[in-house]
């Protein structure tokens, strides 16, 4: 199983990367304020950043590290990588499914019917730990409805029905997720789920953490030799990582939602963080942003015992774990993708 490294989060706005020797160096204003061996990090996510020099970003490609950049508000700019690494056959492989409809949808059957029995569990979770502060009868119809969209799924018979059901399950579950925050609910109550902007405080910390995710899932796919802009679920679009997003989708409620929860209800966060633009969205201030990595961070230091491969491995690692579960499907060694289900 591969060793879970560091991600170097860089969220000063006047930072500048550098290359010292063996070591990626982060200068303010001339002066040198954190150094760190390239091969202590898998990745660097810079937001609002004022540059990196090329010799780093070569360097870091040579080393297998990903540069991300973002702007402040953190939206995707770009991303520096190496050469694609890989079988040639496996990423042929991919090509070919993702050009099958049938071989598509059933990936996408997948990924979507882990999402949903994830989304499950979250709510199931908060009706276990938090029975006497929520909606218990409206909580136990969403997870009825969701059961059932679960057996929908199985039925669908091309991609535009699999989107469709992933809509709906969409919109079931984010109808009750006001009833799991359960403190700051009027500064964090969500109306529905929106992006680009984010209107509200809770869809801008949910919009931010799947921003990380889809950063870690992309450097997991291109780790084990996939193309992360070659997706399944989601069609091909210039600079959209097609891939990602489809393996992001049933990593979302355990590793963002639940996180996003937790920040909100343990009062790690407060709306006093958050800030609303000009053009109506809303984002996150510098310091509430730091408290956000530094959970992520931590949380992705925790261990789980993987469902299928049965064995203990760090959170950070299940975009890896799935990412291989995934090749090893493509080439014929697993008989199906098993998604990740969190018990």
């Amino acid at each position: 199983m591969r060793k879970l490294l560091n991600t170097l989060y860089v969220t000063t706005p006047e930072a500048y990367l550098s290359r010292d020797g063996e070591n990626v160096v982060v200068r303010i204003e001339q002066q040198e304020r954190f150094r760190i061996p390239v091969h202590n990090i898998e990745g660097i996510v810079c937001f609002g950043y004022m540059g990196a020099s090329p010799a780093l970003m070569g360097f870091c490609a040579e080393k297998g590290v990903a540069v991300s950049f973002l702007n402040e508000y953190g939206k995707f700019l770009a991303r520096v990588t190496g050469p694609v690494t890989g079988n040639v056959l496996l990423r042929r492989k991919q090509y070919r499914v993702a050009d099958n409809e049938e071989e598509a949808s059933k990936l996408a059957i997948g990924f979507i019917t882990g999402k949903i029995a994830n989304c499950k569990t979250v709510l199931q979770r908060a009706l276990r730990d938090h029975a006497s502060s929520i909606n218990v009868k409206e909580i136990t119809h969403v997870v009825d409805t969701l059961t059932n969209q679960v057996l929908r799924l199985q039925k669908c018979a091309d991609l535009d029905e699999v989107r469709g059901v992933e809509g709906e399950a969409a919109r079931t579950y984010f109808s009750v997720f006001n009833e799991m925050i359960l403190c700051q609910k009027e500064s964090f109550y969500i109306y529905q789920r929106n992006r680009r902007p984010p209107l509200d405080n809770m869809n801008a910390l949910l919009s931010f953490l799947y921003t990380l995710l889809v950063h870690d899932v992309e450097s997991a796919l291109e780790t084990v030799g996939l193309d992360p802009f070659v997706g399944f679920l989601h069609r091909d679009r210039p600079g959209r990582p097609g891939l990602a997003l489809d393996l992001m989708e049933e990593l979302r409620p355990y590793l963002a939602d639940r996180l996003a929860l937790s920040l909100v209800n343990r009062r790690q966060i407060t709306a006093d963080g958050f800030c609303i633009k000009e053009s109506g969205g809303i984002v996150m201030d510098a310091d509430t942003r730091k408290v956000v990595l530094t959970a992520w961070q931590k949380r992705k230091q925790e261990e789980i015992t993987h469902p299928f491969l049965n064995e203990k491995i760090p959170i950070g690692l299940i975009p890896y774990a799935q990412a291989m579960l995934l090749a090893r499907f493509l080439r014929g060694d697993l008989d199906g993708y098993p998604p990740f289900f969190w018990r």
